[in-house]
């Protein structure tokens, strides 16, 4: 395992993470706290140190397993989690970014974790409801409070990410440092917006739902007994999946592996992290022995063939001959611009 920066930070975080929304069994598919522990405990072997939690994941079921989990090697791990999801579904306050909401939840989460502060909150979901300002203020007053000591977005507009982050340098509150998205070779999507602007704000990319749901495993191809989140895969997930196994067999690594190193390498986009999960020892080590290989350039290519992305606008009418000749003249092949 190597470090990265976590974005605009000195903090040194692992360049997996480890997801535990299947820590507890709450919601009907996730693993016992025996198998959590056993799932934990590889990455940390591994040198794994940063961990990823919620306060909805399995009910509060998981902050409680990490908190146990960490307890006698708290410093060691960078511990984040997530407000936002509402926890009381008959109370308007008990969801949103608001910075009631944000209070509430952080001071439980603080508890279900047993520890003073977490490493990294996230605000989980953007809810289109609460000012900017007071999201940015409300997040820097409880890292100020020292109970938290860096903040991040996950599943949030670019713009609004940008906006947050402008607003926070300009009057001197705590900066976003990551941004939490959904990423796969099946779902490019943000490399439309989201990591031109993570790159250009210095944020750091952790990737959820980077196996697609389980579905670029392969185990949607074929019948098995493997517990499934979903009926089956859309026929393009499908076919994606069916090269990524056939790519698997002329190189000896699993379909999982492939996919989460395709992720892993996407490093000249952003500062990338995945986040792998697991609901069982097996496939943690799965998931970690991406580490023991890289893609080379020709399969990267070849798995980007697979699913190229189509910018659309803005980005794709500025990139065209026309428009550069319109800004440029004849002289857009003779500057030498760093910034790409």
């Amino acid at each position: 395992m190597r470090y990265k920066l976590l974005g605009k930070s000195g903090l040194r975080v692992s360049e997996l993470c480890l997801g535990t929304m299947t820590f507890g069994e709450d919601w009907g598919w996730g693993a016992s706290k025996a198998v959590s522990r056993e799932i934990f405990d590889l990455f940390a072997a591994a040198g794994g140190n940063f961990i990823d939690t919620s306060n909805n994941y399995t009910n509060g079921t998981s902050e409680r397993f990490v908190g146990e989990f960490i307890a006698n090697e708290r410093e060691r791990f960078v511990v984040a989690t997530k407000y936002a999801l509402n926890t009381r579904k008959d109370d308007p306050n008990a969801g949103g970014n608001q910075r009631k909401n944000m209070v509430q939840a952080l001071n439980a989460s603080l508890k279900r974790l047993n520890v003073e502060y977490v490493d990294l909150l996230w605000l989980h979901m953007w809810d289109y409801m609460t000012p900017v300002e007071e999201v940015m203020r409300a997040l820097d007053d409880v890292v100020r409070a020292g109970k938290v000591l860096y903040i991040g977005m996950s599943d949030t507009p670019a713009w609004v990410q940008a906006q947050a982050n402008t607003l926070a340098e300009l009057r001197g509150w705590s900066r976003l440092v990551a941004t939490q998205v959904a990423y796969s070779l099946a779902a490019r999507d943000i490399e439309r917006e989201i990591m031109p602007m993570a790159k250009a704000h210095d944020l750091a990319v952790a990737a959820w739902d980077i196996l697609d749901g389980g579905a670029l495993t392969g185990k949607y191809n074929t019948p098995s007994d493997e517990p499934k989140r979903s009926s089956g895969a859309s026929p393009r997930v499908l076919a994606i999946a069916a090269e990524l196994i056939k790519m698997g067999q002329e190189i000896g690594r699993t379909p999982a592996q492939i996919a989460i190193n395709w992720v892993r390498q996407q490093q000249a986009k952003a500062l990338v992290i995945p986040i792998v999960g697991a609901r069982s020892a097996a496939q943690m080590r799965d998931n970690l022995a991406c580490l023991e290989f890289e893609l080379t350039p020709q399969q990267v290519q070849q798995l980007d063939a697979l699913n190229p992305l189509e910018l659309g606008f803005p980005a794709a009418f500025l990139a065209s001959p026309h428009v550069k000749n319109l800004i440029f003249g004849d002289t857009y092949p003779l500057i030498d611009s760093h910034r790409g």
